[in-house]
């Protein structure tokens, strides 16, 4: 059985994923070419080393091709990204999760074998212009390139109406998919007969753009 996770790079992103991995309770193995930032991080990780994740050598010392998952947070140093996710795929690493500066920096390392690429600084930013950009919306999720799940406040157009009067899957293709009201209770998988009142916390799926409308269509009412 393959042990769990390797981060290699310990930059914010990376030393964030580190322990955030360490705290739920995973093994992890932590990789940087910086001494210090090893140091911050050898007291938590499984084990942390320091070494040049572009040397083959070493990463087979480590027996790397032992690891079910690896996380590559190197960001500036594109040729060190790209270099290092090569050798984890010839190694034959479970799984591969490379951060990406860039598009083409993404497209270069889904081709040479990463399993999912990440955009952190291009999805905060979108993430930050979405959340300021709308007053009704609380949080969301992006689920696919086109879906979302989003958490709006009820408008008053909806209040006092049921699921099935709102009808929002035939309208907007949104479903409804968790109400929390005022008092934190949250209902899971509302039936077609619950009540929305004004105010409450609705968890929708749907593209973003729909979602919009319709929380625009019952502020009007």
């Amino acid at each position: 059985m393959k042990s769990e996770y390797v981060v290699i790079g310990l930059g914010r992103f990376g030393m964030s994923v580190a322990k955030t991995l360490i705290q739920n309770g995973h093994e992890v193995l932590a990789i940087d070419k910086d001494e210090h930032t090893v140091q911050e991080i050898s007291s938590d990780a499984t084990y942390a080393v320091q070494i040049d994740s572009t040397d083959e050598m070493a990463l087979e010392q480590l027996g790397i091709h032992k690891y079910a998952h690896a996380i590559v947070g190197i960001g500036e140093d594109l040729q060190a990204s790209i270099l290092t996710t090569l050798l984890l795929k010839e190694m034959e690493v479970g799984r591969i999760t490379a951060k990406a500066k860039d598009e083409h920096h993404g497209k270069v390392l889904s081709k040479i074998g990463a399993d999912h690429v990440i955009f952190p600084e291009r999805d905060m930013g979108k993430r930050l212009g979405n959340l300021l950009s709308s007053n009704n919306l609380i949080d969301y999720l992006e689920l696919s390139v086109d879906y979302n799940m989003e958490e709006i406040r009820a408008p008053r157009g909806m209040g006092g109406k049921t699921i099935l009067e709102l009808d929002l899957n035939r309208k907007y293709g949104c479903i409804i998919i968790a109400i929390k009201d005022e008092f934190e209770k949250v209902n899971i998988s509302p039936n077609a007969n619950d009540l929305i009142r004004e105010g409450d916390i609705l968890m929708i799926v749907g593209k973003h753009q729909a979602i919009q409308k319709l929380h625009k269509d019952y502020t009007k009412h």
